[in-house]
C-alpha cells in the first residue's frame, strides 16, 4: 500500500473529495420532495393512493431522461391508481389480470402487441394506457395488484409489518440488511422494476415519509442503488482492486464484496454528521449519492467517460482526488 496505509485508509481518502462536494442538504432536498407529492398525509393516513401515483411516476423516468420522459407524460399522460382501480372494478376477462400471483405470465409487448392471451387482449385494459413503454404497462398493473392482494390495500402497513418482522433489535449485526431484504425481495418480483429503482426509491420513502419511524428511517438510510457511474469510479480510482473486490457491472455489484457492500464499509468508517448534524452518522446512502454525484454530468461532472479516455489512465489533473487516485485504466491499454 502506498506510506503504508491500510486499504480501507485508501479508500477514505481518495473519496473525501466527492464526501466534501456533496450537497449537504440532501435530507432536506428529499422531503421536500416528497412534501410536494404529499407523500408525509399519505403515510401518515395509510393512503396507498398518492404512494401508488408517486411511485409510477418515478418508474416512468426510467431508462431515459427525466425531462423527455416528464414531456411524454404530459403530452400522453401518464397512468394513475385511480385508473387502474376503475379498470379492474369489474371481473376482468384475462385470469392475468385476476390477482397478483396470476399477473407474471402477462407477458404484454406493446410493440409487437403480443400478450399471452391474445384471443383476450382486444379487453385488456394495459394497452389504453397511452405509456411510453410496454413495459411500464406492465409495471403499473403489477405494483396495483402486489399492493391490492399482497398489502391488503395497505402499502405503510405492509412496510411497518415487514420492517417489524425482519428486526432483530437495535445494535444487533445485520440488522439493516435483513429490513432492506424484507422490502426488497418481495419487491423485486415486480416485472419492470429492478434492484437499483427500488432502491432509489424506497430510500426517499422510508427516509422522508415519516421522521418518527425508526425502522422506516434505518432502512432508507442503508439502501443503495449501484450505477455505471459508482462502480467505475470504484474501479478508475483503484478501490476495487486494493480492496481485492474487482468484478463486472452487474450482479457482482451486491454481491458480498462488490460495489455496495464497499459503499456500506465506507460509510461505517466515517460520521455523516460531519457534512451536515441532520445526518445520521452512519448514512450509506448519502454517501451513495456523493459519490454518483462527484461523476455524474448533472453532478460535479469529474469522473466519468465524458471527461477521461478510458483506454488510458486518467489523466484529469484538474480532479481534486487525482494526487491520491490510482487512476486504474477502466479499459484496456491503447492499441
Amino acid at each position: 500500500m502506498r506510506d503504508g496505509q491500510s486499504a480501507w485508509d485508501y479508500v477514505i481518502r481518495v473519496t473525501r473529495p466527492a464526501l466534501l462536494l456533496a450537497p449537504r442538504n440532501y435530507l432536506a432536498d428529499v422531503t421536500v420532495r416528497l412534501s410536494e407529492a404529499k407523500i408525509q398525509d399519505a403515510v401518515s393516513g395509510r393512503d396507498t393512493e398518492p404512494i401508488f401515483d408517486w411511485l409510477i411516476a418515478s418508474i416512468s423516468l426510467q431508462g431515459i431522461s427525466d425531462a423527455i420522459a416528464l414531456d411524454y407524460d404530459a403530452r400522453h399522460g401518464g397512468i394513475r391508481h385511480a385508473e387502474i382501480k376503475s379498470a379492474l372494478r369489474s371481473p376482468p376477462l384475462c385470469p392475468k389480470l385476476r390477482c397478483y400471483w396470476r399477473f407474471d405470465a402477462c407477458s404484454y409487448r406493446k410493440g409487437a402487441k403480443t400478450c399471452a392471451e391474445p384471443s383476450l387482449r382486444p379487453f385488456c385494459p394495459l394497452p389504453k394506457h397511452p405509456l411510453r413503454k410496454g413495459l411500464l404497462n406492465v409495471a403499473a398493473y403489477n405494483l396495483f395488484l402486489f399492493i391490492r392482494d399482497v398489502c391488503d390495500g395497505d402499502f405503510v402497513g405492509w412496510i411497518d409489518s415487514r420492517l417489524e418482522a425482519a428486526d432483530t433489535g437495535v445494535g444487533v449485526p445485520g440488522r439493516e440488511q435483513r429490513m432492506q431484504a424484507a422490502l426488497l425481495e418481495p419487491l423485486g418480483h415486480i416485472a419492470g422494476v429492478g434492484p437499483k429503482l427500488w432502491n432509489m426509491m424506497l430510500a426517499d420513502l422510508l427516509l422522508a415519509g415519516d421522521p418518527q419511524r425508526e425502522r422506516w428511517v434505518t432502512t432508507g438510510a442503508n439502501m443503495i442503488a449501484i450505477d455505471t457511474l459508482i462502480h467505475n469510479f470504484l474501479h478508475r480510482t483503484g478501490v476495487l482492486r486494493r480492496l481485492g473486490a474487482e468484478h463486472a457491472y452487474g450482479a457482482g455489484c451486491y454481491a458480498p464484496n462488490g460495489c455496495a457492500a464497499i459503499v456500506s464499509g465506507l460509510a461505517e468508517r466515517i460520521d455523516a454528521r460531519e457534512f451536515n448534524p441532520a445526518n445520521p452518522a452512519i448514512f450509506p446512502r448519502f454517501v451513495q449519492h456523493a459519490l454518483w454525484g462527484f461523476c455524474a454530468a448533472w453532478g460535479r461532472d469529474i469522473c466519468n467517460g465524458n471527461r477521461i479516455d478510458d483506454r488510458g489512465r486518467c489523466q484529469s489533473r484538474q480532479c481534486p482526488a487525482y494526487e491520491d487516485c490510482d487512476r486504474v485504466a477502466l479499459k484496456g491499454p491503447r492499441g
